[in-house]
């Protein structure tokens, strides 16, 4: 009978969902960004997503089977690691650079700290961050999209952020809303984002707690240091980063006030590197940080049982 126990790590909710169908909900909500970057970006940014998905897909598999452990691969997990990876990065990106990336998201973050559900950061957001220190020419490189024959030879151009820093040649609102600028592949259509961050509330894969916490702490915070509070919140990636990277199941707390701590704490992070960091953009640090206080926010904000009427 020893044979046949199964031991896994905490959260333990009992759900008709499988992994797997969490994942191909997300895969769902990803589809519109994925569609925009495509008409923003042109075929270069298919090719990306393709080979990041491609790489994180064999990464898993083969480490896995070097390892002998069990395939996850049917999990669907690794493909949104790739999507979300190349969400993260600009269309100029070198192929090479964009496969290094992924392999560093699947084996060196997720694979060795035990696999999905173990590890400690998002593998998506700590392989952008270790590529933006080792690549930052070419993970800076932002140019003007033109439509599906953009140029990635082109003249490079200042994102919606620095532009705000800068203050030349901000887009308008709707260009915002729309992508029509320069930045990362998944992060400039706002209206794409919220279609898919939409999907993922209506079908219950993710809570409203930790996207509002998030995207309302920059909106205040914004406001309080008086600057343009729809350009900082349609700017940057913090619409990708409030829906689809600070509500990682694995990574992020499990309680509704710790979800909503979390996403607090990732707005005033990104608010201070945006206003007073080197960095125009926050976002990503904001996760990571925030992502190893998720055991301490879990632990502080837990139910405690009662004990004869009392509480523990």
């Amino acid at each position: 009978m020893m044979n046949k126990l199964i031991s896994t790590v905490s959260p333990h909710f009992h759900t008709p969902r499988s992994t797997q169908m969490i994942m191909l909900d997300v895969i769902i909500a990803l589809v519109p960004a994925e569609i925009a970057s495509a008409i923003i970006f042109g075929w270069r940014a298919l090719l990306i997503v393709a080979v990041c998905v491609g790489t994180c897909v064999l990464s898993e598999f083969l480490f896995e089977k070097l390892c002998k452990r069990e395939n996850t691969v049917s999990d669907l997990s690794s493909i949104v690691t790739g999507i979300l990876l190349a969400f993260n990065l600009p269309v100029t990106i070198p192929i090479w650079q964009a496969m290094l990336g992924s392999v560093i998201a699947i084996i060196v973050v997720k694979q060795l700290f035990g696999g999905i559900g173990q590890n400690f950061a998002n593998p998506a957001i700590t392989a952008r961050i270790i590529m933006l220190v080792a690549f930052s020419g070419d993970m800076t490189k932002w140019i003007t999209p033109s439509g599906f024959f953009t140029d990635v030879n082109a003249s490079t151009s200042a994102t919606p952020l620095l532009a705000m820093t800068n203050g030349t040649d901000v887009p308008s609102y709707l260009d915002l809303f729309l992508g029509r600028h320069g930045g990362s592949l998944g992060e400039t259509c706002a209206l794409a984002l919220l279609l898919g961050g939409g999907y993922l509330l209506v079908r219950r894969v993710i809570t409203w707690h930790t996207p509002v916490a998030f995207i309302g702490t920059v909106a205040l915070m914004s406001l309080v240091c008086g600057k343009d509070v729809p350009g900082q919140v349609l700017s940057g990636g913090l619409l990708l980063g409030a829906f689809f990277m600070a509500t990682d199941y694995a990574t992020t707390p499990n309680t509704k006030w710790g979800k909503i701590i979390f996403g607090v704490g990732c707005g005033l992070i990104t608010i201070l590197i945006r206003f007073w960091g080197n960095y125009p953009e926050g976002v990503s640090y904001s996760i990571l940080l925030m992502n190893i206080l998720t055991p301490y926010i879990s632990k502080l904000t837990r139910s405690k049982p009662l004990v004869g009427g009392v509480e523990e």
